[in-house]
């Protein structure tokens, strides 16, 4: 049986203009977009009508499971309540991050990713999440484990991007010391031996294991069609390894210079939209705010923050001059769907699927006021 919906009277963020009109939904397809005012269904009273939006990259899963250091939460409670916040910040595709290796941080047991992973998709057949969840693996190269955790997933179709890491001090997020101490020592409280030993020995991890860790695992990725993503490429020498690996996604750049390069390059650059809304990075590095000026941002990611990946791109269309709204919005819709393969959806086109979200903003924060997943309501 045929269903229909049709949302009127909103300014529907097309990828290159905003028109007043109706879209028409079909069976969990985008069936008619037309312009002009019409007494024919939902009205919008002229809110934003915007693809639902795209998440690559975000910890937020994490945060709900393990709330306090040793603390695990029942998975598929976390799950739910990451996916109720990550539905009503607009996100209807989220990549969640599962962590590969243990690092400086300890990381997780064998098998308890894959754990997660199996509650996130029985979560989904018995009808329990809103947004579409898919898995994005970080992979810590550094860590003498990685590659067993990894085959945790080789069977996985789930698994549709793989970020390849290396947080070992002196390189990458940690190009100098002084945001290592800041980040381990202060927190861990180790005195200036202790710390001493524990750089060293990461150091030494790194050194041993990440290029062997790199290579294993970019040829699984390209064997299986996997999209692979660098991450905290700071300099020129990170970006050749990079299109060395066929990396398509560059995450969080730390340098100009390695942003300019990965962007010109083909890689798609992705940035923290916590970044955008703040003015600045929480770790120190270079501010999002600078690549979009030059126009070597690509992606967005809430990181850490679900509602930021909303509120961003508005703030760019405000402040940066040259990004339009449109041109926003694709940062956090189209452009990461295409850099997944994902050509289903992130666009307001016939045929695709209707993933929508309506959204009101006057000024200041945007606010969620619907959201459509393949047609459903979710929100």
């Amino acid at each position: 049986m045929t269903k229909e919906t049709v949302l009127s009277n909103a300014r529907i963020v097309l990828e290159d203009k905003i028109v007043q009109g109706s879209v028409l939904i079909r069976d969990g397809r985008i069936a008619g977009i037309s312009e002009g005012k019409s007494d024919i269904g939902e009205d919008f009273e002229g809110d934003f009508l915007i693809p639902g939006l795209v998440e690559l990259h975000t910890d937020h899963l994490e945060a709900h499971y393990s709330p306090r250091p040793g603390v695990r939460w029942n998975k598929t409670a976390a799950i739910q309540a990451h996916d109720a916040q990550i539905v009503t910040s607009g996100i209807t595709t989220v990549f969640d991050c599962l962590r590969m290796g243990s690092d400086e941080d300890g990381g997780f047991e064998k098998g308890e990713m894959r754990d997660m992973a199996d509650a996130i998709q029985a979560a989904q057949r018995e009808d329990r999440l809103r947004a579409d969840h898919l898995i994005h693996l970080r992979c810590e190269v550094s860590s003498d484990n990685v590659l067993d955790h990894f085959q945790d997933f080789e069977k996985d179709d789930y698994v549709r991007l793989v970020s390849l890491m290396d947080h070992a001090p002196g390189q990458r997020q940690f190009q100098t010391m002084d945001q290592y101490i800041f980040y381990y020592q202060k927190k861990r409280g180790l005195s200036d031996e202790a710390f001493a030993r524990f750089v060293a020995k990461r150091q030494e991890e790194s050194a041993r294991y990440a290029t062997p860790n790199r290579d294993a695992i970019s040829k699984v990725c390209s064997e299986r069609g996997i999209t692979v993503a660098s991450h905290d490429d700071a300099t020129l020498a990170h970006v050749d390894e990079a299109i060395a690996y066929g990396v398509r996604l560059a995450e969080f750049p730390t340098s100009v210079d390695a942003a300019k390069a990965s962007h010109g390059a083909g890689m798609s650059v992705l940035m923290g939209a916590p970044n955008i809304v703040r003015g600045k990075s929480h770790s120190g590095n270079i501010a999002a705010r600078d690549l979009a000026e030059l126009g070597v941002l690509d992606v967005l990611s809430s990181d850490y923050v679900p509602l930021s990946l909303l509120h961003a791109p508005f703030i760019l269309a405000d402040e940066v001059e040259g990004i339009s709204l449109p041109q926003a919005i694709a940062m956090v819709t189209a452009t990461p769907a295409k850099t997944v393969s994902l050509s289903d959806r992130g666009r307001i086109a016939e045929g695709l699927r209707a993933d929508l979200v309506r959204v009101r903003r006057d000024h200041g924060v945007p606010v969620t006021r619907s959201v459509w997943r393949e047609g459903r309501r979710v929100a």
